[in-house]
């Protein structure tokens, strides 16, 4: 556990029982001041006055006044036992938690789904209890604590979020969520980020975000899956025709509210041949979508629109086992690109004879009609020492170019039927309907072959899966010449035995 944030789960199973208290509350501090005179942040169980067997949770800021920030649903406690001694108490406090952090972002979804497994049955109970707290103090800094202490108990906090520690305590609680919630849980707290990076800018105080980006991966029976979330607005810039980023508020604040959401899902398969091992990687899915923090309604008047936000334009991906020791080959199953070009030639003579005219006047033209059919994604392989690569490029339709590295012209911005126009209802658009992409097995089940040397066998090796997303805008409907491309790269380790 972090050392700055304290051992909540060993602090409440401590205590003594309830009844035995000398006082109606108990409290501990978990975010301390910088200094004397500002007040700390505590966490407090108080008994209830009118229910001799109930208590509630709060989260406070210690002034001579004391100031509520966040208040748990009642809880009911057992006289002679600790505070958390029943299952079903402990069941609904990490329920109540959950659905209060998911109930901070404004487009709302039933909590219906979330189905948590009985507490007994989750080894890592205590890691799960702790994290929730500091995420819960984390994002209720952010919208409810009072100007005074919030940019300095963020400051505190935002360390601890992203420790290695609450990292890898946040992918376990996201598979005993479940993906419905995990994306709504993704889109509370990078909503939180995003408002808080915000206020910032607004101040000329530039500061990273604590976790700019969450990925977690999975391994087992043939798959391998990687699911990443980023808000836009800690993803580093790398094209901009502005000095001064957006100088537009309503553009800004429209691209800004958005969230990249990943998903690449990859089959492996494993063959024993007579003298080697092969190792056989796929693309079953890789999907990727910008995805509104905000409801449509504050999206319109606040921003540009729901219309305008940024688009993919490529993805990168990059697998390498990181034992190379018994690797003999690496091979790839498409050729590189060689389009052809059906070229069409018409040539027409006119003349024409006029009599009071010494000369004859003939005049030719000739005509070359050249038509190139051109997918909006290019998809390419390639093979670095022992990484297969796979490659996606988004390309403008009217000049060939690769999106993510240029920008169209002023006069292409102007232009009404220009391809990155009504970009997302498009009958030839070149993402889904909701502005994401799809590359899935049916046209890009590419594969990588790894041949192993009989020295891996029965080994669990471990393969690195790097990659980059570049994220693009072009205006939409908006009436803008601002163009911009940012990059995310995100990096996890895969697992898989030969046998």
């Amino acid at each position: 556990m972090a050392p700055s944030f304290p051992d909540i789960w060993v602090w409440i199973q401590n205590l003594p029982p309830p009844s035995q208290w000398q006082t109606n509350t108990k409290s501990i501090c978990i975010c301390s001041s910088s200094t004397s005179s500002q007040p700390s942040l505590e966490l407090s169980i108080s008994k209830s006055q009118i229910h001799p067997y109930s208590l509630s949770f709060k989260i406070i800021a210690n002034y001579s006044l004391i100031v509520s920030l966040w208040t748990s649903i009642p809880l009911n406690f057992t006289v002679n036992y600790g505070v958390l001694h029943e299952q079903i108490t402990i069941s609904k406090l990490l329920t109540n938690i959950i659905k209060d952090i998911l109930n901070y972002t404004p487009i709302k979804r039933s909590n219906s789904f979330l189905k948590l497994p009985e507490p007994n049955s989750i080894p890592y109970l205590k890691d799960i209890v702790n994290f929730l707290f500091l995420a819960l103090t984390f994002i209720v800094s952010i919208y409810e604590a009072p100007q005074d202490i919030r940019c300095d108990a963020i400051d505190t906090l935002k360390d601890q979020f992203a420790c290695p520690w609450a990292r890898e305590t946040s992918k376990k609680l996201m598979r005993l969520m479940g993906s419905n919630a995990e994306e709504q849980w993704m889109r509370s707290m990078n909503l939180a980020i995003t408002n808080w990076l915000m206020e910032l800018r607004t101040m000329n105080n530039v500061l990273k975000a604590p976790s700019p980006m969450y990925s977690s991966a999975v391994s087992g029976l043939g798959l391998w899956k990687v699911q990443l979330y980023s808000p836009v607005i800690v993803m580093e810039i790398e094209k901009c025709n502005s000095n001064n980023g957006q100088e537009d508020e309503k553009l800004g604040f429209s691209l800004n509210y958005h969230q990249l959401e990943g998903v690449i899902q990859l089959n492996n398969h494993v063959t024993v041949r007579e003298k080697w091992i092969d190792v056989l990687v796929s693309i079953d899915n890789v999907r990727c979508d910008v995805v509104r923090l905000v409801n449509e309604t504050l999206m319109r008047e606040r921003g540009a629109g729901i219309d305008e936000k940024h688009f993919p334009s490529r993805i990168s991906l990059q697998l390498t086992p990181t034992d190379q020791t018994n690797i003999l080959s690496v091979s790839v199953s498409r050729s590189s690109e060689n389009p052809s070009r059906e070229i069409g030639v018409e040539r027409s003579i006119e003349g024409s004879f006029e009599p009071p005219n010494p000369h004859i006047g003939i005049s030719v033209s000739a005509g070359e009609t050249v038509t190139t059919n051109l997918k909006p994604w290019k998809f390419e392989q390639s093979v670095n020492g022992n990484s297969g690569t796979f490659n996606w490029f988004l390309h403008d339709s009217i000049n060939g170019r690769e999106v993510f590295s240029s920008k169209p012209s002023k006069f292409a911005l102007l232009k009404p039927k220009a391809w990155f126009k009504n970009r997302y209802s498009s009958a030839y658009r070149p993402f889904t309907r909701q502005g994401g992409v799809i590359f899935a097995g049916d046209e890009y089940g590419e594969s990588v072959l790894w041949k192993f040397g009989k020295g891996a066998m029965g080994k669990t090796m471990e393969w690195e899966a790097k990659g980059w997303i570049w994220l693009t805008y072009w205006p939409n409907k908006y009436k803008t010449f601002y163009t911009e491309t940012r990059r995310l790269e995100f990096r996890d380790v895969l697992r898989l035995t030969l046998a």
